[in-house]
């Protein structure tokens, strides 16, 4: 516990310098009740990173989120009526205490059901404040942080500025509770002067008895919804029935606290229903809606691409309706919602290209019709074609020449199945052995060839469109496939190769690829750097300068995590700049599991720490969330909420040493030249169509070497197709 204090006091000091009290944000009307902005309540404090209602969380969540933000404790006592916040009457799960009492294990019947475990009130409050600690309860996130205090309620009437905070009580359990001789109620009134703003309970039973006791308090009385099939103790009714009398509910509260599915359901899918007439029909009644159970870290509903800022949003502004407040595990998300919502504009600031990463992927599959079309509805920049070649010479974008993960091949030509050791150590079944036909004939969306891209991209004037070119050396020598070729034909036969209107940028891993295009000047080519480094020496970046105007690098090469924390920036970025060559970094994808901690499962604030940075483009699955970001004053210096990068160490330093990636060598840019192509080798008309002479040659027959491509034995076959089923159909 004393190295865990000592962490938060060194933390406290550090958010103190860094955040000072931001001004409220522009006034405008909303759709809630009284036409004020949404609340924001941090349930249990930023209990999406620290434990559940320690000190350190409700800090965070006063630091981090929207001036206003609302302390929730849920409220629980200790034998001797001492109120304290803790996420659940059993702390088994919650806290250390079976471990420092083995066999206090007891059972009592609570509201109906027998529950076992460790209860707060078997304790005097010494022993709760003295000896128990805190820790995470979703096992899902880390729990670096396990060891804090328990926080007694009266604790969180100030911060740490000492000045007052907004709270809100939650009495979780009053009958059960004056049943053993403990009386919630009393105790707010004996310990509570002013009364918080906000108190709220399951039971109607100790919201009418303490309603007339309030007087002129201007405290809220929120009758908190469980889930439909419970049953309120008070009447014996579900709250699915109860919700359904909201002129009842008005006689003894001032609001409603729900979980937010009541509002917008979603079913079995994660596909978001219509919405119901809850909030209306509270607001008619007078009532205010505030909805619960919001987390970044949920498995969110797919209509909102994972971007958890657009689940807030989805309740505060659709057009029908505004929730008074939401009750979040993430509050400083919930905060970036509310002004994202209002401060989008036409930006002319400096701001990072949204670079699509095949299309938007995230939403649907990569490379098809419909992500290429959603890419361009969300806003994307450019949008990427990462160009494969069918047998008979067709080229089209996928992000990949083995179909197998990502189509229903297995299902159809596991006779195809190769190994080939200069693209990937797995078999696969590679787009080079299928004719375009064939390719056809797989599920995965809609195909698009290069030609259908090229006019998609024209069509729809976008900024600009990137083709990205791999493994080229490859299907020369290999397949007698010549894809520089190909492309160059297919630009060209577009006027995309001589002033066009819309950048083109072209991508390769191969610097020799990158030297054919070298006497375009049209082309801005993009060299892609898989591996993570850490920067680049001079000489080495004047290397990189012969072959390319920009890179493409992974997250890990700009920011060093360790356990998954931020540790340090490296010095990719400046290193490049240093001689004039743009950074393109990703791939960026809204999911929660791809983030590291310091992000707060909240993509925008990996945006914000890029942006920080000074990236010149954003190479990512979901472009939507990109434009929201790059379109908002969120990002910038005098908004009323900036969405805040991260430091490196802010949040956890690691013990050293810290390593970082190596640096970027020249062995790393040059390659040999692309090997020459047979004379006999088909080329097409346009990139697209069909080719101009017959079928292309047999390939050579496979060479000794064991990089050359091996067919896989019967035995493969089976177990292939068995990994490649389950891949597809599940």
């Amino acid at each position: 516990m004393i190295g865990y204090l000592l962490l938060s006091i060194c933390l406290f000091q550090t958010i103190e310098a860094r955040h000072g009290v931001g001004k409220p944000p522009p006034q405008r009307k909303w759709m809630t009740l009284h036409g004020g902005q949404p609340e924001v309540i941090a349930s249990g404090g930023y209990s999406g990173f620290y434990p559940h209602s320690c000190l350190a969380a409700y800090d965070l969540a006063t630091d981090i989120s929207i001036p206003g933000t609302i302390l929730y404790c849920n409220l629980h006592f200790t034998k001797d009526s001492d109120g304290f916040c803790v996420s659940n009457i059993n702390l088994q799960n919650t806290t250390n205490i079976d471990g420092l009492d083995p066999k206090g294990a007891k059972t009592y019947n609570i509201n109906g059901q027998d529950v076992t475990g460790w209860f707060g009130f078997d304790y005097t409050a010494d022993f709760i404040l003295q000896n128990v600690t805190l820790r995470q309860n979703i096992f899902t996130r880390q729990g670096m942080f396990d060891g804090a205090p328990i926080v007694r309620a009266l604790q969180i009437l100030e911060d740490k500025y000492n000045k007052p905070t907004r709270i809100w009580l939650n009495i979780e359990y009053d009958t059960f509770y004056k049943k053993h001789k403990i009386n919630p109620e009393a105790y707010l009134l004996e310990n509570f002067h002013p009364l918080p703003e906000f108190i709220s309970s399951p039971e109607i039973g100790f919201l009418r008895s303490i309603k007339p006791k309030i007087g002129n308090a201007k405290t809220n009385l929120i009758f908190r919804i469980l889930e439909e099939p419970a049953v309120e103790p008070t009447t014996k009714q579900t709250y699915g029935s109860l919700v359904k009398d909201l002129a009842m509910i008005k006689s003894f509260a001032s609001g409603i606290l729900i979980p937010k599915e009541y509002i917008w359901p979603v079913n079995h899918a994660r596909v978001l229903q219509p919405a119901t007439s809850l909030v209306q029909d509270a607001h008619r009644e007078g009532l205010s809606v505030y909805a619960s159970g919001f987390a970044n870290d949920n498995f969110l509903s797919y209509n909102y691409s994972f971007d958890p800022a657009r689940e807030y949003l989805q309740f505060f502004d659709n057009s029908q309706f505004a929730v008074d407040g939401v009750l979040s595990d993430f509050p400083s998300t919930a905060s970036e919602a509310i002004v994202l919502d209002y401060l989008l504009n036409d930006y002319t600031m400096y701001s990072p290209l949204i670079i699509s990463h095949n299309g938007a992927s995230g939403d649907y599959p990569g490379s098809s019709d419909l992500a290429y079309q959603k890419a361009v509805d969300d806003g994307a920049d450019i949008i990427d074609c990462s160009v494969q070649l069918s047998k008979d010479g067709i080229a089209f974008c996928s992000d990949r020449p083995n179909l197998l993960r990502t189509t229903t091949a297995a299902t159809m030509f596991m006779d195809r199945a190769t190994k080939v050791p200069e693209i990937q150590e797995l078999e696969g079944i590679f787009s080079f052995d299928l004719t375009w036909s064939e390719i056809q004939s797989l599920k995965l969306g809609k195909f698009v060839t290069l030609l259908s891209f090229l006019e998609l991209a024209k069509q729809k004037a976008v900024a600009g469109l990137l083709i990205s070119i791999k493994n080229a050396a490859y299907l020369a020598s290999q397949k007698n496939l010549d894809v520089v070729a190909t492309v160059s034909s297919a630009l060209s036969n577009a006027t995309l190769d001589k002033a066009p209107k819309q950048k083109v940028l072209i991508q390769s891993d191969d610097s020799s690829v990158l030297l054919k295009f070298k006497d375009n000047p049209s082309y801005q080519r993009v060299f892609y750097i898989y591996e993570p480094i850490s920067g680049a020496p001079a000489q080495v970046a004047q290397e990189v300068k012969k072959y390319a105007d920009a890179v493409f690098v992974h997250r890990d090469a700009i920011v060093t995590s360790i356990d998954n924390f931020c540790q340090n920036f490296t010095n990719t970025i400046p290193a490049f700049h240093a001689v004039n060559i743009s950074v393109y970094v990703g791939i960026l994808k809204d999911e929660f599991e791809n983030l590291i901690f310091d992000y707060l499962s909240d993509p925008y604030v990996e945006l914000a720490t890029f942006n920080s940075l000074k990236v010149d483009g954003f190479v990512t699955d979901f472009p939507a969330t990109a434009n929201m970001f790059v379109r908002s004053s969120c990002a910038t210096q005098g908004s009323p909420y900036v969405i805040r990068p991260v430091e490196p160490g802010y949040l956890y330093v690691a013990p050293p040493p810290i390593t970082e990636p190596p640096l970027l060598s020249t062995a790393d840019v040059v390659d040999p030249p692309l090997p020459a192509i047979a004379k006999n080798l088909p080329t097409q008309s346009a990139a697209g169509s069909a080719p101009t002479s017959g079928p292309p040659p047999s390939p050579p027959a496979p060479k000794s070497s064991s990089t050359s491509s091996v067919t896989v034995g019967a035995e493969g076959f089976i177990l292939a197709a068995i990994v490649a089923l389950l891949t597809v159909f599940t």
